[in-house]
C-alpha cells in the first residue's frame, strides 16, 4: 500500500461534463468527476468494535491527558451538516449530509494550549493524518456518527469519523480514535508516501512531488453504499 502515490502514475484526467450545470461546476474541483454514489476506499480490513470498551482519546499538547467513551462523545450538543466531498482518486459527491460533533463545539473541552498549532489524527489500522489546527475550527468540520440520516456503516467509519469537506478526503479519516495537538507539523501515513500535505482539492493538491494522474477507475470498479 505505501507505493500508492506511484501506483497512481500515467492516468487520463478527468474531462469536466460540458453539460454539468454551471452553478454545478463551479463546485467541482479540476480533476474531478461527479458521483451520486459513495465509493468504499480504504487499506486494511474494517475494524470490529467492543463499543463498551472504546475509547477516544486527546493527547499532546493539552493541559491534560482525556479520554472519552462513546457515550460521553454521542451526549455532546450534535450539529448537522451538509456539504460537498472530495476524493484524491477524482471522485466527488455532493449535498452529503453528516450529523456529529463540531469540532469547533468539541475544542473548548480539551485544554488545548496555546501553542498546538497542527492535530495529529489518530485512527485504527495505524492510520494518521495531519491537519492543521486553523482547518478543524471551520463551520463543517466535525466528528460525525451518522450519514444521510443513518449510522456510519462500518466500511465508512462506524462508530466516529472525522469530516473534513474542504481537503482531499483522505484527511477525513475513518474509526477515528484520538486527537494529538502538536506544535509542529508532523506527516501522516499517506503524507509520508507521496500524497500532498495541504490537498487542497481546489489547487489539485494530490501529490507532495510531480503532479501525478489518477486512473478514474481506482473508484469506478469498487464497492458503493
Amino acid at each position: 500500500m505505501h507505493n500508492k502515490a506511484e501506483r497512481l502514475k500515467n492516468a487520463r484526467v478527468v474531462e469536466l461534463d460540458p453539460n454539468l450545470d454551471p452553478e454545478l461546476a463551479r463546485r467541482l474541483p479540476p480533476g474531478q468527476a461527479l458521483t451520486e454514489r459513495f465509493p468504499i476506499l480504504h487499506e486494511g480490513e474494517v475494524p470490529q468494535y467492543d463499543l463498551d470498551t472504546w475509547t477516544f482519546r486527546v493527547f499532546g499538547e493539552v493541559e491534560k491527558e482525556l479520554t472519552f467513551s462513546l457515550e460521553q462523545l454521542k451526549a455532546m450538543k450534535q450539529t448537522d451538516v451538509v456539504s460537498d466531498i472530495h476524493c484524491v482518486t477524482r471522485w466527488s459527491k455532493f449535498d452529503t449530509l453528516w450529523e456529529g460533533i463540531l469540532f469547533k463545539d468539541l475544542l473548548p473541552l480539551l485544554g488545548v494550549k496555546p501553542e498546538a498549532r497542527y492535530v495529529m489524527v489518530h485512527a485504527d489500522n495505524d492510520y494518521e493524518t495531519n491537519v492543521p489546527l486553523e482547518d478543524l475550527i471551520r463551520d463543517d468540520v466535525m466528528l460525525a456518527f451518522m450519514f444521510d440520516g443513518k449510522p456510519l456503516t462500518p466500511k465508512h467509519g462506524f462508530p466516529v469519523r472525522l469530516v473534513v469537506p474542504h481537503l482531499y478526503f483522505w484527511k477525513s479519516a475513518k474509526w477515528v480514535r484520538g486527537f494529538e495537538f502538536m506544535k509542529e507539523d508532523r506527516l501522516g501515513f499517506w503524507e509520508r508516501n507521496g500524497f500532498h500535505n495541504v490537498a487542497d482539492p481546489f489547487r489539485e493538491e494530490r501529490f507532495s512531488g510531480e503532479d501525478l494522474g489518477l486512473p478514474e477507475d481506482l473508484w469506478v470498479d469498487v464497492d458503493f453504499d
